[in-house]
């Protein structure tokens, strides 16, 4: 009388058990394939070895970087020994797609997937790397730069278009004091002065800050279908040009010199630029020895010598020039990207 429920507890245990075995089977193939897909994309890509650890923004000794080797610690910032930039990497799991850091502080423009599309955020921290202010951001992420003391970050952000090659974009470049959280949101609302006149336009874009101290800094500014080195000024809100034809400056240690990308005549549209040193007491402009394309803000690495980034095969690496004209070019790191040393930039 009681073999029939029996019969049935047995048939359903019995299908429990296949069906355990079925998804143990399937988990254990699925995972050995990511495995062996991981060693493969490992194997083919020969990219340098990193590792989790500690990272901080005052090590001596040591730069710091966005990470752009594939696996798992792609996009993280990343340290390596200064003397040794071609080492084993430190990986922070802190993912940014532009960063600079300096005097303890960084900044890190992200994304935040999901939803339609992607946000954007910058994010402020500490020498360990610790969030210290948060602020959306109205665009793509493109520059970002800190000031020598650490006291003051700032970062441009494409609002419409994604490419400074052609004229048809609209940039937004914010000030941040960390101490206060005082915000200049748009340096489009300070006032320009082109041959010490006030000019006022609607097609100024503001771009590519890099800082003298807290309170002065130099940037892009394009109007008129001409680009133009100013100097900008927290206190008198003002930003005065300089010279024309200068993009993404970047101020050496001794705040002497400006290294910027340079339009060139004769130059493809589509790569027009070339990494050129201004001379900020006589505003005399010398190339440097890289002739290829240059779509990037430089950073000093030290008084004499320039790093930036050239396309690579893990989408960037970074290289070095002499500042002074000489020498010529070399790669210092692969699969790295937004490069910070000690010092300005």
């Amino acid at each position: 009388m009681n073999r029939a429920p029996l019969d049935r507890r047995n048939r359903l245990l019995i299908l429990l058990t296949a069906v355990l075995l079925l998804t143990t089977v399937a988990v254990g193939a699925t995972l050995h394939a990511a495995d062996r897909a991981g060693e493969k994309d490992r194997a083919r890509s020969g990219g340098p070895a990193v590792r989790s650890g500690k990272v901080t923004l005052d090590a001596p000794g040591r730069g710091v970087f966005r990470n752009m080797a594939w696996g798992p610690h792609r996009d993280e910032i990343a340290s390596v020994a200064a003397d040794d930039p071609s080492g084993p990497r430190t990986a922070s799991g802190v993912r940014c797609l532009r960063f600079h850091a300096a005097g303890g502080t960084g900044v890190c423009l992200q994304a935040v997937r999901g939803g339609l599309r992607d946000r954007y955020r910058a994010i402020v921290l500490d020498a360990h790397l610790r969030e210290l202010r948060r602020y959306d951001l109205a665009g793509i992420p493109t520059r970002a730069r800190v000031s020598p003391d650490g006291h003051t970050v700032a970062w441009t952000v494409f609002v419409s278009g994604d490419s400074y090659a052609g004229t048809a974009f609209s940039t937004r470049t914010s000030v941040l004091d960390v101490r206060t959280g005082e915000l200049d949101r748009d340096l489009e609302a300070y006032a320009l002065f082109l041959d010490d006149r006030p000019h006022k336009a609607a097609d100024i874009n503001v771009w590519g800050v890099t800082f003298a101290d807290d309170t002065h800094f130099y940037a892009t500014v394009a109007t008129g279908g001409t680009t133009h080195l100013v100097r900008g000024d927290r206190e008198s809100r003002t930003l005065r040009a300089l010279h024309e034809n200068v993009e993404c400056p970047s101020l050496s240690p001794d705040g002497t010199r400006i290294a910027y990308k340079k339009r060139v005549q004769g130059a493809s549209s589509d790569a027009p630029w070339r990494l050129y040193v201004l001379d900020l007491r006589t505003l005399r402009e010398s190339p440097t020895a890289e002739r290829r394309n240059i779509d990037d803000q430089a950073v000093w690495r030290d008084a004499e010598t320039l790093v930036y980034s050239l396309p690579g095969d893990y989408g960037s690496d970074l290289w070095t020039v002499p500042a002074d004209g000489s020498g010529a070019p070399r790669v210092t790191m692969t699969a790295a990207l937004a490069p910070a040393f000690t010092g300005r930039s």
